[in-house]
């Protein structure tokens, strides 16, 4: 990018800011504008990149400075959230891979047992974080897989994750995926207990999870098997695979030898924290305070106080830890969260509710279309669990205006919100943070985005119309 086109994109971010403030002021309030104008500035400079991407992550602090829209300390406080903690922790747990020899290993037996092939790999990527999804926070699942992806690549010979072709298909397939399955279980994400609670709050009962998986299950599979056909339609046409074989894999993997102790330990950390984030029901009551986000905290900080048998140094120094985190990644992934509480906060997602009660909705397709729509795009600008937050209460809402039996088309609006595919934010910002083209992500998703958005609709329209189970509850 030459200088005067860069000039022009970072003039053009607060141009948008300045058009927003102004011209919805009236119908968002004037801070809700603002907080839009800020949208509006982040998304333009994420998509052209005149800065780098971590640096338009600052926006939501600086604006908020500037213009004092909702208590900066709600702001700051999401660049050190619980999930950016989860990120961290995690980080922690597969640094020392890479010194013990454990990411080889670990890159070498996927690679054996999934085979070279692209279609292959796209597979077994996009399905394992759909299922993995369905029981863990969609970040947790990101943050787990994404490395293990990254240090297959690099047993194959991608030494640069940002040039390498494989590369693209491999880590969209981790990060749509992870939001894809996140829709299969309430445990899929923040998103769906905010969704829950809103509901529960409007019925006066515990919303049962058995209900949620039911009725959620064909949106689930469909929404899966329409991402993987057109994955397999973008990157298997010319029959693509990573170098190497499975024989050749196979042999590496064998020369390896038997696992070393340092390299058991680094494995038993880890999969000590995905049993606690996956049992975390069995315990929450003893231990509340003790979330997926703090266990990876915990046992990755324990790399510090174990000694190597390697070199008789730690398994993880501090100065090796701070040289390897993926701090930009954290940071990107933070101010995605602080323009939600912008957005939220100021007043601009009420704002934008009663734009749309202002509609005066009154057919079943009419209803569905506008929530669709206003869901999808709260998600895709900003995150689900914003859009979650915002769209619930006002279709609940708007239900019981009209007379209506709001249980289907608060399940229609959870498939809505339930996926992002386009920008850098939120659980997409760390396979960009590990070598993912941001602009690779926005090109690839849009026909993703297109086609959920039928699905959603389609199938809503369909479940709403022929299965009356879809619009009851096991205690309703």
């Amino acid at each position: 990018m030459n200088n005067k086109t860069r000039l022009i994109h970072l003039v053009i971010g607060p141009v948008l800011f300045a058009i927003g403030s102004v011209v919805l002021k009236g119908a968002l309030s004037p801070t809700g504008a603002q907080a839009f104008g800020v949208l509006l500035w982040m998304v333009y400079w994420w998509a052209t990149r005149p800065v780098d991407l971590t640096v338009t992550a600052f926006l939501p602090i600086i604006t908020n400075g500037l213009f004092n829209m909702v208590p900066m300390g709600e702001v700051t406080s999401q660049y050190a959230s619980g999930s950016i903690i989860l990120i961290f922790g995690s980080c922690l747990l597969t640094i020392p891979w890479a010194t013990t020899g454990l990411d080889k290993r670990v890159a070498l037996k996927v690679l054996s047992l999934v085979g070279p092939s692209m279609k292959s790999q796209i597979t077994v990527w996009l399905i394992a974080s759909m299922v993995f999804s369905c029981c863990l926070p969609n970040v947790a699942v990101c943050a787990l897989f994404t490395p293990i992806a990254v240090a297959m690549l690099h047993a194959a010979g991608y030494t640069d994750v940002r040039k390498a072709a494989p590369a693209v298909p491999i880590l969209l397939c981790i990060g749509w995926g992870a939001g894809l399955g996140g829709a299969g279980s309430p445990l899929g994400g923040a998103m769906n207990v905010a969704a829950i609670s809103f509901f529960q709050e409007w019925s006066g009962h515990e919303f049962m999870y058995v209900d949620w998986i039911i009725r959620m299950l064909p949106y689930t599979v469909l929404a899966g098997a329409i991402t993987l056909a057109i994955m397999f339609g973008m990157f298997t046409r010319k029959g693509e695979a990573l170098e190497g074989t499975k024989d050749y894999f196979n042999k590496a993997y064998a020369e390896l030898g038997p696992m070393t102790r340092d390299e058991a330990i680094c494995g038993i950390l880890f999969l000590l924290a995905m049993t606690g984030a996956f049992t975390r029901p069995l315990f929450a009551n003893l231990l509340p305070g003790l979330e997926p986000a703090y266990i990876f905290a915990i046992l990755g900080c324990l790399s510090f106080l174990i000694t190597s048998k390697k070199d008789g140094n730690a398994l993880l120094t501090w100065p090796h830890a701070q040289e390897n985190m993926l701090w930009g990644m954290m940071l990107l992934f933070g101010g995605g969260l602080a323009l939600g509480k912008l957005i939220n906060g100021s007043g601009a997602g009420e704002g934008l509710a009663k734009v749309i009660t202002n509609f005066n909705l009154t057919s079943d397709i009419a209803i569905i279309l506008v929530f669709a729509v206003f869901a999808t795009a709260i998600s895709e600008l900003t995150n689900s669990t914003v859009s979650a937050a915002v769209t619930i209460p006002i279709i609940l809402t708007l239900c019981i205006n009209l007379g209506l039996n709001p249980v289907p088309y608060w399940f229609i609006v959870v498939m809505a919100y339930n996926a992002e595919f386009l920008l850098p934010v939120s659980v997409r910002a760390i396979t960009v943070g590990y070598g993912l083209d941001a602009n690779e992500q926005l090109k690839r998703g849009i026909p993703v985005v297109i086609a959920r958005f039928v699905l959603v609709v389609v199938l809503g329209y369909a479940l709403l119309k022929i299965w009356p189970m879809f619009g009851t509850l096991s205690y309703l």
